[in-house]
């Protein structure tokens, strides 16, 4: 189950996919609502448990689970919460539930907050592709990001009443499935530090750091990603 960045939707896996396919997985993809082909929730709802619902729904008893950004959160939150149901977790600069943001995350919300209110939709996009890309993405994976971001805000934008996601609060330690934790020597501390604290408190958990990346990994070196993925789900698979 490959669960998307907030900066994105499930488009961003699609150098991924197609790999993990070929090396026998049988892969799922959503878009979390409000973003891609998904519209923005009606009433209260749980990320976590709309993935959870997902996999009730397809059949699937047991998956692991590749999260970016926010969608690292999620996943963190459906391994904490079922943690029978998931092999694997892979982190790609993951969000956590229950952080509290540090000095640069908080200062780039605070820019955010003031393009949204000064109605400059291009500005605030132009903000995410800057902040949360790394030296190594290409301009059409900049370009490709614009569009994903740009479509998100619209949507959410043109909603009459948008409802925030809940976060549950949940105990990381239950999670027992094997765990890799990465981040990017470019992306914001807030991230870093996230990616290097999981080890302490998943027992299964360790953290690797790719010196070339920013935020989404995944995008900027998808080939590369994709072998990591590979390689640590085969290996998760043998512990399993």
């Amino acid at each position: 189950m490959l669960l998307h960045s907030s900066v994105c939707d499930r488009r961003m896996w699609d150098p991924q996919w197609p790999v993990l396919v070929n090396a026998g997985y049988r892969v799922v993809r959503c878009d979390f609502r409000g973003f891609g082909d998904s519209p923005v929730a009606d009433g209260p709802y749980s990320d976590a448990g709309d993935v959870a619902d997902l996999l009730d729904h397809l059949g699937i008893e047991r998956a692991a689970l590749v999260g970016a950004s926010y969608g690292g959160q999620v996943a963190l939150e459906v391994a904490a919460t079922c943690p029978g149901a998931v092999t694997a977790l892979v982190l790609l600069c993951a969000a956590m539930p229950g952080h509290v943001p540090g000095a640069a995350l908080r200062s780039f919300a605070e820019r955010e907050d003031a393009l949204f209110a000064a109605d400059d939709l291009a500005g605030a996009v132009e903000l995410n592709v800057e902040t949360w890309l790394g030296p190594e993405a290409s301009d059409e994976v900049r370009e490709e990001v614009r569009r994903m971001q740009r479509h998100a805000f619209e949507v959410q934008w043109a909603a009459k009443e948008e409802f925030a996601p809940t976060e549950a609060q949940v105990d990381l330690a239950r999670i027992k499935a094997p765990c890799l934790a990465v981040s990017g020597a470019h992306d914001l501390a807030d991230f870093r530090e996230i990616a290097a604290r999981l080890p302490k408190q998943i027992s299964s958990a360790h953290h690797l750091e790719l010196p070339w990346a920013g935020h989404l990994p995944g995008l900027e070196q998808p080939d590369t990603v994709a072998d990591l993925l590979t390689r640590f789900l085969r290996e998760a698979a043998v512990r399993d």
